[in-house]
């Protein structure tokens, strides 16, 4: 198994999006990795709103520590992309902030 890429996804409510988006354009200023959208509702297996960094390996051993430190009290939710996108999500995690529960029956 190879792991393509990471996906970092922070997480936002209505109050905390304009902090959100300045973390992911600062992130993707910083270390090139690439920004999505802003997404303000929940998409796909995801509780609430937020927003993907995609993430070379080499881009992530940066990305994740300086997440750690400066997400300002957002949580982010992170996973590797194996191509096996239940098991990434479910069992290949990282959580930083508090874990939240992901709506996985889109991957069943």
């Amino acid at each position: 198994m190879t792991i393509i890429g990471y996906h970092a996804h922070i997480y936002y409510e209505a109050g905390s999006k304009a902090r959100a988006d300045a973390i992911c354009h600062e992130a993707a200023a910083k270390f090139g990795v690439t920004m999505g959208r802003m997404h303000d509702r929940p998409v796909g297996p995801h509780p609430m709103p937020s927003c993907q960094l995609g993430a070379t390996p080499e881009q992530f051993a940066e990305l994740l520590p300086w997440l750690a430190l400066n997400r300002q009290g957002l949580i982010v939710f992170s996973h590797p992309d194996t191509g096996q996108h239940l098991q990434d999500h479910r069992d290949r995690g990282i959580w930083l902030g508090v874990g939240l529960d992901l709506d996985l029956s889109i991957f069943q």
